[in-house]
């Protein structure tokens, strides 16, 4: 990937740029395992959710947005901004979103937001259960999925489940850098996409969709990111998607058995396998542990404002593997030596293992 990014300027409208294009869309679709058409945007994931809402969604419209974490929360306020009529469905951080709930509130609407993998919380909402729901209550229903951390990381059957457009970006789950934005539209929603919608220009993805289909971009796409990006999904479609998921399960499932053998248990009680999200042991915070975590050398955030010290988090997306991992719970029992935890030598080590085996 690196070596793709370290060519020389190439051209989009050459017929090279053109390919590598279509080959990437195509390997999007491939890593969704249905058969979604994909644009790719220069923007990052927040750009691309804004696309999909302004091109799928009516100015007026209903829009009910689903919430219960500070991402999930972002495209409540994004639909408040762009004046649609937006009703909030919301349940308190940590918690899970119910299924039936979110089905009353989108009874009479539009368009349903809602986030699959909330990394602010670590938690990973029933995407399924609640778009069935949903759809059962309003088959007319279109469903938006922020899929920013669990595209490519998490299971996931929009197809199956009823899902109209998944959205994700670059620098989560195919670990590219950041400056790409994904979205995937259902064959059946593509036909009630809006033409020349009243809001947006760049991001117009009716245009987009149709242009992409065709190897063009309406507007200057970021081809080397896109040169990377065929290359980094290479290595997500080297094995089937239930291996794929199934290992980044384990990685995470792995820090949070580290972390609980060291009184230091998940927030959620479901998690995504994106992000392990820990509450600290009595008496210390999130931002302790993460900045004790940063000066042993292990990349660690706090929780989210207004949650820094309920919370720290922990990833294992990208190129981390199980071995990972392992040094991860290693790092986590000096992390809390110094800072004073009582716990057995070896216990989140073992605790780790035992989830990867």
């Amino acid at each position: 990937m690196l070596a793709q990014l370290a060519q020389p300027q190439m051209h989009h409208r050459a017929q090279a740029g053109i390919e590598k294009l279509m080959e990437a869309r195509a390997k999007l679709s491939r890593l969704l395992g249905a058969p979604y058409d994909a644009v790719i945007t220069t923007s990052s994931g927040t750009g691309a959710f804004e696309g999909a809402l302004v091109s799928t969604t009516p100015v007026g419209a209903k829009v009910v947005n689903a919430q219960a974490g500070k991402f999930s929360e972002r495209w409540g306020e994004m639909a408040g901004r762009l004046g649609y009529r937006t009703e909030l469905v919301a349940r308190p951080w940590g918690e899970l979103l119910d299924p039936q709930e979110v089905a009353g509130a989108a009874r009479d609407a539009h368009t349903l937001l809602i986030t699959h993998s909330e990394t602010s919380t670590g938690a990973l909402h029933d995407l399924e259960a609640i778009a069935r729901a949903a759809r059962a209550g309003n088959p007319d229903l279109i469903i938006i999925a922020d899929c920013i951390t669990s595209y490519g990381v998490a299971e996931l059957r929009p197809a199956e489940w009823g899902v109209d457009v998944i959205v994700s970006g670059s620098q989560k789950g195919t670990a590219t850098p950041p400056g790409l934005g994904f979205v995937l539209f259902s064959p059946a929603v593509q036909a009630r996409l809006i033409q020349n919608p009243g809001r947006g220009f760049y991001l117009d993805l009716t245009r987009e969709l149709a242009g992409q289909k065709a190897g063009n971009t309406p507007q200057t796409p970021a081809i080397n990111l896109i040169y990377a990006l065929s290359t980094a999904l290479d290595r997500l479609l080297a094995v089937p998607l239930e291996v794929l998921w199934a290992e980044q399960r384990r990685k995470t499932d792995a820090l949070i058995a580290a972390g609980t053998a060291l009184g230091a248990p998940a927030w959620a009680a479901r998690t995504s396998p994106a992000v392990a999200v820990l509450t600290p042991p009595q008496g210390l915070t999130g931002r302790q542990v993460a900045g004790q975590l940063a000066a042993l050398g292990q990349r660690a955030l706090p929780g989210q404002a207004p949650h820094e010290d309920t919370v720290f988090r922990i990833s294992t997306m990208g190129y981390a593997d199980r071995y990972d991992a392992l040094g991860i719970a290693g790092i986590l029992e000096d992390c809390f030596e110094a800072l004073g935890v009582e716990f057995q030598r070896g216990a989140a080590v073992q605790a780790a293992w035992a989830a990867l085996r």
